[in-house]
């Protein structure tokens, strides 16, 4: 199958109303590609009947064709990279998530699914204080983890800071847009994201002519949890983005971390509800969220020799999983994932068997070590 005929299949069912990102992407699954829910009748394509049993509404399809022509000429005149599921550059993390997008959009240079990732969130109006915890948190994660990816979403306040600290440290930082990669919103943050194409890049799953609306917003925040290994709100008020972002999170099973602040600040409000309801961990330096995680890269675990004979009852998949752990260390299971390329769901269950086997053991931050 041809990747651009396949892409282009992708965008068309993209424009098509009354079938959503969510339900096109189990269409995929069911039917192992965009291209297959089309079939050619006198030079011209028609939809199939498993196509035409999940649209709602009337459909133009000539219509839908014709726009997802001109934005693959958006695509190829912009060198923007797209990214199906099926992409090895797609992020690994997010592929495993119910309701990843089916289509990512991606211009810039970084690796997606590079071993660590974090993304920065909070208030909108971030206070000097929130300005200067990002600014202390990432020159310091640049000690200990200078490979790591900085992810947010570009928007006023920490958002930004988060990116201008990362590109001052000379770390991959990625804008994760709430609407297509023909504009940049909001446009005051321009010159940053024309950085942020040398040293990372900016992802978005709308296609262009998309307004930034509210809505929007919400469906951006779970690429920006889903990406992630760990999320870290610097600063959030009552109600916000970055509370919404801590709750998808949390739901992927991913670890949260939150700055605490003073018990009158507003901006701080949502970071110490997070605390105090046991949704975050804690948070008071990239140390912290290092040692937690289980990423200390200034003095590596070193794997101890393991007696093969002691493993003769692993099954193939659990064989890998167990070499893996043995030739690099500990790791998380979005490490293994990427490493292994075997679904996050057959993973949690190869893990709990190990455990059950009493050949690993998970550690704080969800890290698992290989026992003697």
């Amino acid at each position: 199958m041809n990747n651009r005929e396949e892409i282009y299949a992708l965008l068309t069912l993209l424009f098509m109303p009354g079938i959503s990102s969510l339900r096109i992407k189990r269409l995929i699954e069911s039917n192992g590609s965009a291209l297959s829910l089309f079939e050619q009748k006198c030079g011209e394509w028609c939809v199939t009947k498993a196509l035409y049993e999940q649209i709602t509404g009337e459909v133009n399809l000539k219509e839908a064709q014709q726009r997802a022509k001109q934005e693959l000429e958006f695509i190829e005149k912009n060198s923007i990279k797209c990214l199906d599921l099926h992409h090895e550059d797609y992020p690994s993390r997010l592929r495993e998530c119910d309701d990843a997008p089916p289509l990512l959009f991606f211009k810039g240079n970084t690796n997606l699914n590079a071993m660590r990732v974090i993304n920065m969130v909070g208030t909108r109006n971030a206070s000097d204080y929130g300005k200067q915890l990002c600014a202390t948190f990432v020159q310091e994660l640049k000690e200990l983890c200078p490979e790591a990816l900085v992810v947010s979403g570009l928007a006023y306040g920490i958002d930004i800071h988060a990116h201008r600290a990362a590109l001052a440290n000379g770390m991959s930082t990625v804008g994760v847009l709430a609407h297509g990669l023909d504009r940049i919103y909001p446009s005051t943050h321009r010159s940053t994201a024309v950085s942020m194409l040398e040293k990372g890049g900016l992802l978005t799953e709308f296609t262009t002519g998309t307004q930034p609306e509210r809505y929007n917003f919400v469906g951006r925040n779970r690429i920006v949890a889903g990406m992630a290994d760990a999320t870290i709100v610097v600063e959030s008020a009552c109600k916000g983005g970055s509370l919404i972002t801590a709750e998808i999170a949390d739901g992927y099973n991913r670890d949260c971390f939150a700055f605490p602040g003073r018990a009158t600040d507003s901006a701080s409000i949502g970071c110490n509800q997070l605390i105090r309801d046991n949704k975050a961990t804690l948070l008071l330096s990239a140390e912290d969220l290092v040692n937690t995680m289980g990423w200390n890269e200034s003095s590596p675990k070193k794997p101890k020799a393991i007696q093969r004979s002691l493993f003769l009852d692993l099954d193939p998949e659990e064989q890998q999983v167990a070499d893996i752990l043995q030739r690099q260390g500990d790791q998380q299971i979005n490490a293994l994932v990427v490493e292994s390329n075997i679904p996050i769901n057959r993973m949690n269950s190869l893990l709990f068997e190990l455990e059950m086997k009493g050949v690993i053991r998970m550690m704080a931050g969800g890290v698992y070590r290989l026992l003697d």
